[in-house]
């Protein structure tokens, strides 16, 4: 962790802390203890006059002074104020004090910035902001401040990669691409990312960013050829069926730097760098042996542990790679994918046979699993579309979900996890398909189709369902409560099956949803296959999902 102070040359803040003290000529306060208020144009003029008359110089500095900002503000936001008027070098964010502080590689910069400003108020998050010049020359850093995060860093890192692209420009042939995803209808990450640009060659960083609520990464190549081969084979295609299109241009940077090893930025050819979150670097050391040379912690900062497991020593999915389940949906399939690969690098690593929709579960409870139990749980995950329970082997199944990456999802979060008492094992099955018995044939009602159900979680392209994805945990999310239905009335549901709700809070704001905490995780996953769709009224019935919350 790194912390941001300020820098005077005397250094530091001091015991005022600096802006907050009412010595400095731009803070404004309404005789409260120092709180500062909103002010308009009018009156932030009014003072800037009153205090140039009273013989008070208001000099010019690179480090910019930000008041008023909301609370829930990010490190981005403040830097794309600064990002039109020039290169932004830091960032300070305040927020216990409505407070933020920028700091531009040069003063002309600053300068036209806060000019800018004061003819027109920010806005951020349709909330006025005002913007000065600080008493400060610099933001100096240190390494205990909380608010040098690894969100801060890469939203500097793409600040400044975005002012060396120049603007709208791109750069000539180069080893770092500016890629943008458009029409990203199912999440795009930085592990996505990595697996399409390592079939062209070896990726050696990646940092991600979202600008104007579009996700963008610029990814650094060892050399030109490979950069250009990637830009040529990649750019305008689709990562997922008619959706989340490639833009590929050249960046003006030439060369990344890398200081964290998380979601939002990977050197790999620096797999010792710390996550920016001390938790996890604590056992960054073991997951990198266990893990061959994979970096360990972004997996474990997403809760996919078991992801580990399908990747090689490359960091590439192997047998679970999405080169593996069929080629990129929307890339033309696995012998499209082939040949781009191919002609860029003479080979196609990673590619395996019968990775496709198709889930092969195992060591089920024969007695108690039944086509539906599959059907509510693993359309957590994804859109199930059939289920056959092995007729001549009971604690056997075979679920075919809508999409690979649905089946990949599962995989990820269900695979080893217990289900009547029982671990399941899930993997890719060879089949591409469940058959459907054929009539006359005896089955027992162990296959079903599950193609027209209503209760599929994703059918609707952009989905809010796809940002609440979690592996199973204690915590259920409960929704589509009527008004009438008191939590006495959800605690007897539960009851009813021989669960104990530990905690139970409604929302405070929308009393159709309601958190639940049970014992274990083991409990959790058994009331959301027998409480999902569970009916509450006449017109209404339960929605049961895993919560990444606790109470």
């Amino acid at each position: 962790m790194t912390k941001r102070t300020m820098d005077t040359g005397a250094g530091g803040l001091g015991p005022t802390g600096g802006e907050f003290s009412l010595s400095h000529p731009m803070v404004g306060t309404n005789g409260m203890n120092g709180a500062m208020m909103p002010h308009d144009n009018n009156n932030q003029d009014a003072k800037r006059i009153k205090m140039e008359q009273s013989g008070v110089k208001i000099k010019p500095s690179r480090v910019i002074h930000i008041r008023n900002i909301p609370n829930d503000v990010t490190e981005a936001e403040i830097i794309h104020l600064g990002i039109p008027f020039g290169r932004v070098t830091n960032v300070l964010v305040l927020k216990g004090k409505n407070q933020a502080f920028l700091e531009m590689e040069e003063e002309p910069s600053a300068v036209s910035m806060v000019n800018y400003f004061t003819n027109c108020v920010a806005q951020l998050r349709e909330r006025s902001v005002y913007v000065q010049f600080s008493n400060h020359t610099a933001l100096k850093t240190d390494q205990t401040h909380s608010n040098a995060s690894a969100s801060a860093q890469a939203a500097l890192q793409a600040a400044q990669a975005l002012a060396g692209a120049g603007e709208n420009k791109a750069g000539g042939p180069n080893t770092v691409l500016r890629v943008i995803v458009e029409h990203m209808v199912y999440p795009v990450t930085l592990d996505v990312i990595f697996q399409i640009f390592s079939r062209v060659g070896k990726v050696m960083k990646i940092v991600t960013f979202t600008k104007n609520n579009t996700f963008q990464a610029l990814i650094q190549y060892p050399d030109v050829i490979t950069a250009q081969a990637a830009k040529l084979s990649l750019d305008g295609q689709n990562i997922y069926n008619a959706c989340c299109t490639l833009r590929i241009e050249y960046s003006k940077l030439s060369n990344l730097n890398v200081k964290y090893n998380n979601d939002k930025s990977r050197d790999y050819t620096n797999p010792s760098l710390p996550t920016g979150d001390p938790a996890l670097d604590m056992h960054s050391n073991a997951l990198s042996i266990q893990q061959s040379g994979m970096l360990g912690s972004p997996f474990a900062a997403m809760g996919l542990a078991n992801l580990a497991q399908q990747f090689g020593a490359a960091g590439q999915l192997g047998a679970a790679g999405l080169a593996g389940i069929g080629g990129y949906p929307g890339l033309g399939g696995a012998a499209q994918a082939q040949a781009m690969a191919q002609a860029a690098v003479g080979r196609y690593p990673g590619g395996g046979g019968g990775q496709g929709c198709v889930l092969l579960v195992s060591n089920m409870s024969e007695d108690q699993t039944e086509p539906d139990h599959l059907f509510i749980l693993f359309g957590v995950y994804g859109d199930v579309q059939r289920v056959k329970i092995l007729f001549n082997k009971k604690d056997t199944a075979l679920i075919q979900m809508a999409e690979p990456q649905q089946a990949l999802l599962a995989i990820n979060h269900l695979d080893k996890t217990k289900l009547w008492g029982k671990v399941i094992r899930v993997m890719h099955s060879k089949h591409t398909t469940v058959q459907l018995p054929k009539d006359g044939q005896p089955d027992a009602g162990l296959t079903k189709d599950y193609a027209n159900s209503g209760l599929h979680r994703f059918k609707k392209p952009g989905s809010k369902n796809y940002q609440n994805i979690y592996p199973p945990s204690a915590t259920l999310h409960l929704s589509n409560i009527p008004s009438q239905v008191e939590e006495e009335d959800l605690r007897k549901a539960f009851q009813a099956i021989n669960l104990t709700v530990q905690a139970f809070k409604f929302f405070p704001k929308d009393r159709k949803m309601a958190l639940v905490q049970l014992p274990t995780v083991d409990e959790a996953i058994t009331a959301l296959v027998k409480l999902h769709n569970y009916q509450l009224s006449e017109t209404s019935h339960l929605r049961v999902s895993f919560s990444k919350s606790t109470i």
